[in-house]
């Protein structure tokens, strides 16, 4: 997997169940937020908690699932994480 400055990172607004795998990562993407999950772009999704985080990407060859778990501390909520965008 290759990252560069081109490719963008979204968000994903609601907490997400950490269970779901690739397959349900990619539906949201599609039908939640609008975008092809086959894009190449990374997108972020947070735990209910906040103490964790999966990034999907697609890279030509298949999925990338990056999984991260905090031992202390909290990801910021990605709802006010929108809210600043705006």
């Amino acid at each position: 997997m290759i990252l560069s400055s081109a490719i963008r990172a979204h968000v994903y607004s609601e907490a997400v169940d950490m269970r779901k795998s690739i397959d349900g990562l990619a539906q949201i993407v599609s039908r939640c937020m609008g975008m092809n999950p086959l894009s190449g772009q990374v997108f972020v999704f947070i735990g209910r908690r906040r103490d964790k985080a999966k990034l999907l990407v697609w890279d030509r060859h298949g999925f990338w699932v990056l999984y991260k778990r905090l031992e202390r501390g909290r990801f910021t909520d990605p709802a006010r994480l929108s809210a600043e965008k705006a």
